[in-house]
């Protein structure tokens, strides 16, 4: 009964798996299951808080281009950014624009960057802010790129590292019978499905990423057009301080049935 139980508790201690694996490896062994650890966590946190911020603009972004394409003219839509504050690619996009058009019909081209016409000022200024706001979407994304293009390589070579040491050890026994290889390896390929396990949501997160900043990029630039658009050709900006023939941001009722 004693030989029995003694045994068992052989046969536990050697199907402890992972945890076995972890005690029995080395310092580059553990290198690298931190690695991993680390990887996994800085994905998970960029997938999460990208896509809570995702929503948050999505939302704000629906809220301002509904006031925006209801506002009766521009000074109702600056009130609006001005109280609210820019909140949102599409608010952020529209206040430089505004702030753009007036500085060169107040002052004109007194610096280099300011050169041009209005129109070529108004393209410069809202490529800008496109630009800024396509670098802060892609923000974490190239993290999550590099984690799920690495980390099977990571799994991988914690691998080949560990059926290295087992089979320096089962060398060193003088012992290669099945059993006494077959525990050792299946712990050592361990790490190369933990090293999937930290690749594949890196990959689908960066993947749905990728995919929610084209459809909010696309929306953006069909927005700027439509926005310069109005700016150049809707309403007339005087350096007076007045201003007249203004145009409708969407024509009223009684405009569109005449």
């Amino acid at each position: 009964m004693f030989r029995l139980t003694g045994n068992w508790t052989t046969e536990m201690n050697e199907a402890t798996g992972f945890a076995h694996f972890l005690v029995q490896s080395d310092f580059v062994g553990k290198s690298l299951f931190v690695i991993l650890m680390l990887m996994s966590a800085m994905s998970w946190y960029y997938i999460i808080t990208k896509n809570i911020s995702q929503y948050l603009t999505k939302k704000r972004s629906q809220k301002f281009m509904d006031f925006f394409w209801n506002a009766t003219s521009f000074d109702a839509v600056k009130y609006e950014i001005t109280t609210h504050g820019i909140t949102d690619p599409f608010s952020h996009l529209t206040s430089d624009a505004l702030f753009a058009r007036e500085h060169h019909a107040r002052v004109g081209a007194a610096k280099l960057g300011e050169a041009g016409t209005v129109s070529e000022f108004l393209t410069r200024t809202m490529r800008k802010v496109i630009d800024e706001e396509t670098t802060q979407m892609e923000s974490g994304l190239t993290m999550l790129a590099s984690v799920g293009s690495t980390a099977p390589f990571v799994g991988l070579f914690g691998t080949v590292w560990g059926v290295y040491h087992a089979l320096i050890a089962i060398g060193t026994s003088g012992t290669a019978s099945l059993d006494k290889i077959a525990g050792p390896v299946g712990e050592a390929l361990i790490m190369t499905g933990l090293g999937l396990a930290v690749a594949i949501p890196a990959v689908l997160g960066y993947n749905a990423l990728v995919r929610s900043n084209r459809v909010l990029q696309g929306r953006l630039d069909a927005f700027a057009y439509d926005l310069f658009a109005f700016l150049t050709t809707g309403e007339q900006v005087h350096t007076t301080g007045k201003t007249t023939n203004v145009t409708p941001l969407r024509p009223s009722n009684d405009t569109a049935g005449h």
